[in-house]
């Protein structure tokens, strides 16, 4: 069986503004779906008050949310140290990367350049320009 993917904030917003290939991949896949902590607080800085953010709350219940552990902040914060300024890697996005890594996903991003520490990245499709 094919391990559960930890699904990075860019996917999940071009599912919520209905953008086509994010709704089919995410329709078609039959793994488990995981999200990190992170992903959650990255998706409500942009969330209006009212019906948005409850329908935010009830979305993020079809997922497995990955809380970040004390592990998870350390490798997240060495990984950051170690790609920053080479690969462009956030701090955000290194927790992501530790997330994914920690808890046996594998990621699923729209932006493989940030994530180098990771053996196994899925880009499940790509946007058009």
């Amino acid at each position: 069986m094919a391990s559960p993917l930890l699904l990075d904030t860019d996917i999940l917003i071009d599912y919520l503004r209905g953008q086509p290939d994010a709704i089919a991949f995410l329709k078609k896949t039959r793994r488990s779906l995981h999200v990190s902590a992170v992903t959650v607080a990255e998706l409500h800085v942009g969330v209006r008050e009212g019906p948005e953010r409850q329908v935010l709350s009830r979305f993020f219940g079809l997922f497995e949310v990955v809380a970040i552990t004390p592990d998870i902040a350390s490798q997240g914060g060495l990984w950051r140290r170690d790609y920053g300024r080479s690969h462009g890697t956030g701090l955000m996005d290194a927790l992501i990367a530790a997330s994914a890594e920690m808890s046996g996903c594998t990621l699923a991003t729209l932006n493989k350049k940030h994530f180098p520490m990771l053996e196994t990245v899925l880009v499940p499709y790509r946007k058009s320009a």
